[in-house]
């Protein structure tokens, strides 16, 4: 018996009601299964080459010598002419926040020496910058 998800993506003129980049995407975690559907995430589809963002370089490594046996298992899933190649991407690393040991404060470590004396530095936005700096100086004046 075929899969509802092969079964769409046969039909023609299913374009308008759901994209093939919905159904390769809907169809990575079980092409891969749970483990490394947790760490490497189906992005989007170009043409026939869908690109999988991993954790780090040996995710993409690892997964790249898998890459066969994915599609494989993605044609499986989804039927032939969907998807023909994998593109996989390093995701930039994100820097967490350090917490207290309380756990419910934010401990702000300054990225320069200048973040260190005034704080108005840790204000991105360069207008409300000048704002806070103009008020705190007609405080203290």
């Amino acid at each position: 018996m075929d899969q509802a998800s092969k079964i769409i993506g046969r039909l023609a003129g299913v374009e308008d009601v759901i994209s093939q980049e919905r159904i390769a995407c809907g169809a990575w975690k079980r092409a891969v299964g749970k483990r490394i559907a947790a760490r490497a995430r189906a992005v989007k589809l170009v043409r026939n080459t869908l690109i999988v963002e991993v954790e780090d370089e040996l995710w993409r490594k690892n997964l790249w010598s898998l890459r066969y046996q994915i599609l494989r298992n993605l044609e499986k899933a989804v039927g032939p002419e969907i998807v023909a190649e994998l593109s996989l991407r390093v995701l930039p690393q994100r820097i967490a926040p350090q917490r207290a040991d309380s756990g419910d404060r934010l401990i702000l470590q300054p990225l320069d020496p200048l973040m260190q004396t005034d704080e108005a530095n840790g204000i991105e936005d360069p207008g409300m910058r000048r704002i806070y700096r103009a008020a705190r100086r007609r405080e203290t004046a």
